[in-house]
């Protein structure tokens, strides 16, 4: 997932551009609106979230939040010094999505994101009719797997995992990620190596080639990601 990040600071946003990286997202940095609004104009429509500073040398996060939000359906979020209720309401009108005052903990930034996302990610898979994932076919509303247009028989824990994946196209997901996302699906504890067994079996039965998977990828040390340019319909 690519994140658009426009922080006049260069030492925050060096520091957010490392850390963000580290979690698996491709990061963009602009330093001035005239650059992001170029970024935005080019780009938006591969950026999945865009982290605005409100106060920039040559111009406003509001402003290019609004740029965004007539261009795409991108969440925004405001960094910001000031906590006051009239500028939180301000931003909140205009569209952003939620805001953190700095100073603030890195990981306080990430779980923000993370959940500006995946409400973003449940509301756009609800709304469509179906995916495509090669030639495999999801139907989210009525909770339907075809490969080859026949009907797959999946567990409740194995439609859950590929729901997850689905939420989460072209995002690196670890081990750990998955198992607090499934765990409870099944009714019981879900441990490390259940997990190994479900996603054996998963794509035992959505790959061409179980061995060599091209949906469902393994990316060594880090966990699995399903590949962003999926077509969706």
């Amino acid at each position: 997932m690519k994140l658009l990040i426009v922080e006049d600071d260069k030492t925050i946003a060096s520091g957010l551009e490392y850390s963000l990286s580290q979690e698996g997202y491709e990061v963009i940095v602009c330093h001035h609106a005239q650059g992001a609004e170029e970024r935005i104009d080019t780009e938006i429509d591969s950026i999945s979230l865009c982290l605005f500073d409100l106060s920039l040398p040559d111009g406003s996060g509001y402003d290019l939040c609004r740029r965004v939000k007539e261009s795409a359906d991108v969440p925004v979020i405001f960094l910001t010094v000031a906590d006051d209720e009239v500028n939180v309401v301000m931003g909140l009108d205009i569209g952003a999505d939620d805001y953190i005052t700095k100073p603030f903990r890195i990981r306080e930034l990430s779980a923000r994101i993370k959940t500006v996302l995946r409400r973003y990610q449940k509301n756009n898979t609800q709304e469509k009719d179906s995916v495509h994932l090669d030639s495999l076919e999801v139907f989210p509303l009525e909770g339907k797997v075809y490969k080859a247009n026949i009907e797959l028989a999946l567990t409740a824990l194995e439609y859950r995992l590929l729901m997850i994946f689905i939420n989460h196209r072209g995002q690196i997901l670890s081990r750990e990620q998955l198992l607090e996302q499934i765990w409870d699906v099944a009714g019981e504890f879900v441990n490390d190596n259940t997990l190994t067994v479900y996603i054996k079996r998963l794509r035992k039965k959505i790959e061409d080639n179980p061995q060599q998977p091209a949906i469902i990828e393994t990316v060594r040390g880090l966990g699995y990601r399903m590949a962003a340019e999926d077509v969706t319909k």
